[in-house]
């Protein structure tokens, strides 16, 4: 029989995993790098070096794992996984319940700055929100999954499961990066409980029908024209995640500055360093380095693939320099998009092609997303 228990959760990292860390930070080898080659061949030794001297000399990991703890975190098992939760309640009664989606290289740190915003907002005007935010499976506090298959779809079912077993009938998804492939599945498979989809991008590609290329407006020829690029010169991930992720996993697992090269060319240089590596340890210390780029590698090979649109009511909060989604294609797969939105950073100076600024838009964006989400669960409430 499953085991269907939730269970108080507290992190509590052992004082000998972190003088590893700080062992192995000073003992880095350091790669062979060209001179005056910037970073048109990877992330330049200058990036690593200065976060790696940062995490060894400044940051505090007691710190973060108390501001984590600060929440109510609980696991729970399904589908044969383990699953590591925050389940924040809004004191109050006319709360929304919202579940929260992170992807890779981020955590549920992505989520923290956006708790106190949602569950106990200012205004009574405002909407409220119940806040569960899971680590997805494979992915830090959840632990390395134990089994194949662990795609999008099977984690949208786990998702069902886990607000179902927390006496959630009725709630909205929200999603970023993987969560924003999560989140409309959950809709698709339960769209009497899904009352919304909230994201901050929708992945719709050309379907290589040249009708849908015709009369493209400007601003979607420059988001597909940013998709190449991206495609040509940043894509290197997701095809050996895709293809080879345990021949990634033995580096990554060994040395937690080949962790933090690797998962900083997704973490743009305009974030805060105890961003950076805050989600870069979470990875380190809960031995999840492998086990995360998996999903990838699931969702390639998966042979489950919806034909049929998405339709319950879905919002885009999209932010220059991240994905541009265009709404085109977006409809072609979503038919009841009700709210488009796209913001600016307002990161100061300027952001170039290899920072993707407001991707992480719950900690560098956090109160024009909120405000995104509470009108769009509004009007639906």
């Amino acid at each position: 029989m499953a085991n269907t228990d939730i269970r108080p959760f507290r992190i509590d990292v052992p004082e000998s995993r972190l003088d590893d860390l700080a062992d192995r930070l000073r003992r880095a080898q350091w790669p062979n790098e060209l001179p005056e080659v910037g970073d048109s061949y990877g992330v330049p030794n200058k990036r690593v070096r200065a976060l790696a001297k940062y995490w060894l000399e400044r940051f505090d990991w007691r710190a973060l794992e108390a501001r984590l703890n600060a929440y109510p975190q609980f696991t729970t098992e399904i589908d044969g996984a383990s699953i590591h939760f925050l389940h924040v309640r809004s004191e109050r009664p006319d709360a929304i319940p919202v579940i929260l989606t992170h992807g890779w290289p981020g955590s549920v740190l992505e989520y923290i700055d956006v708790i106190a915003r949602l569950t106990e907002p200012q205004s009574p005007e405002d909407p409220a929100f119940h806040v569960v935010i899971p680590s997805l499976p494979g992915f830090g506090f959840s632990g390395p999954t134990r089994s194949i298959g662990w795609n999008r779809f099977r984690t949208a079912a786990a998702w069902v499961e886990l607000m179902n077993r927390l006496g959630y009938s009725r709630y909205g998804s929200i999603g970023n990066d993987a969560g924003s492939f999560i989140a409309p599945e959950m809709g698709r498979l339960a769209p009497e409980q899904v009352i919304g989809v909230h994201v901050t991008q929708l992945y719709s590609f050309p379907s290589g029908d040249p009708a849908e290329m015709a009369e493209l407006s400007d601003d979607d020829q420059a988001a597909l024209a940013h998709l190449d690029w991206f495609a040509e010169n940043k894509m290197a991930f997701n095809t050996l995640h895709s293809q080879q992720p345990q021949t990634l996993a033995f580096a990554l697992a060994d040395s937690p500055v080949g962790l933090l090269g690797w998962n900083a060319q997704l973490f743009g240089e305009s974030l805060d360093e105890d961003f950076v590596i805050g989600n870069v340890a979470i990875y380190w210390l809960t031995d999840t380095t492998g086990s995360s780029i998996r999903f990838y590698y699931e969702d390639a090979h998966t042979t489950t693939q919806p034909t049929e649109p998405t339709t319950v009511p879905t919002a885009l909060a999209m932010f220059s320099g991240d994905f541009q989604s265009i709404r085109r294609f977006a409809e072609r797969d979503h038919k009841n998009i009700v709210s488009w939105n796209s913001y600016d950073t307002g990161t100061p100076g300027e952001v170039g092609p290899n920072d993707a600024g407001g991707h992480y838009a719950a900690h560098e964006a956090t109160d024009t997303l909120v405000d995104d989400i509470r009108r769009f669960f509004g009007q639906l409430s």
